[in-house]
């Protein structure tokens, strides 16, 4: 018997809902017994090599108002440019450091914060390499589908001036809503959704 291929409508997209900082970090919103640790709480522990940083920040939406209901995920490779996945043919990579995290925001305070290590740079072939970053993948209640970016170090000029992605955007003026600052010890970095400040978001 032939088999008839129906055409189906396709179901219409959703948001990530009200709830997804309970789905994705339950122990973060007080529910202690689905798992012992929320996944992607820690990217480093005792044992990590490379110069340990603090990265904190606000996702704010169109109108300026903080978004304290976000979930972000983070990628990065270790101190030495290489990440901790078993795609590395060379097997060099940090053990210590895990590459990937997931980071709530506050809800009282629209904040997010995580711990790591200044990522190196990323060899892109036999010449080149990227310049210190780590990738952004940021999901929120009114998001559709999960939006990725990436941070940039301001005080790594020289790298900068040389990676792909920054010298690449068609609008030059916006490579700096990709830009952490280091305020004190810590750096900032800042999420605008849309708006006249809006961040560079990468097509992946």
């Amino acid at each position: 018997m032939a088999f008839q291929h129906t055409q189906l409508k396709e179901s219409p997209s959703q948001t990530a809902g009200p709830f997804v900082q309970m789905g994705l970090t339950p122990n973060f919103t007080g529910i202690h017994s689905v798992y012992e640790n929320d996944l992607g709480g820690a990217l480093i522990n005792d044992k990590t090599e490379g110069e340990r940083i603090v990265v904190t920040g606000q996702i704010f939406d169109g109108v300026g108002s903080p978004i304290n209901d976000a979930i972000i995920e983070v990628w990065q490779a270790d101190a030495k440019g290489r990440y901790n996945s078993p795609f590395d043919p060379s097997g060099k990579c940090d053990k210590n450091f895990f590459s990937w995290g997931r980071i709530p925001v506050d809800p009282e305070t629209g904040i997010y914060s995580f711990s790591t290590i200044k990522p190196g740079r990323v060899p892109i072939g036999s010449e080149a390499r990227m310049a210190p970053h780590i990738t952004f993948w940021i999901v929120a209640r009114g998001i559709n589908l999960g939006l990725h970016t990436r941070m940039y170090f301001a005080d790594e000029g020289d790298a900068n001036a040389e990676d792909a992605v920054l010298t690449e955007l068609e609008h030059q003026h916006r490579a700096s809503t990709l830009l952490a600052e280091l305020e004190g010890d810590i750096y900032k970095f800042n999420i605008y959704l849309q708006g006249a400040r809006e961040t560079v978001f990468l097509d992946i």
